[in-house]
């Protein structure tokens, strides 16, 4: 997803999609313990995905941390 469309996603959403991102994740991961090789290019997407889903929530979360301090 591109850091744009993920900015503009209120927390609530952010949330939801990380969730989602890590449960495909866990689900590719799985299958691939299994043997099977269907999705495993999508690895490194979702981790990616979840790190810039992490780093917008926290971004804000300092955000407004500073803004209570001024």
């Amino acid at each position: 997803m591109e850091l744009d469309k993920i900015r503009n996603l209120s927390s609530e959403e952010l949330k939801s999609e990380e969730a989602k991102a890590a449960e495909q994740l866990f689900r590719i991961r799985f299958a691939k313990s299994l043997g099977k090789q269907e999705g495993i290019g999508k690895i490194r997407s979702l981790k990616l995905d979840i790190a810039r889903f992490k780093t917008i929530a926290r971004e804000r979360e300092l955000a407004t941390a500073k803004a209570g301090k001024e």
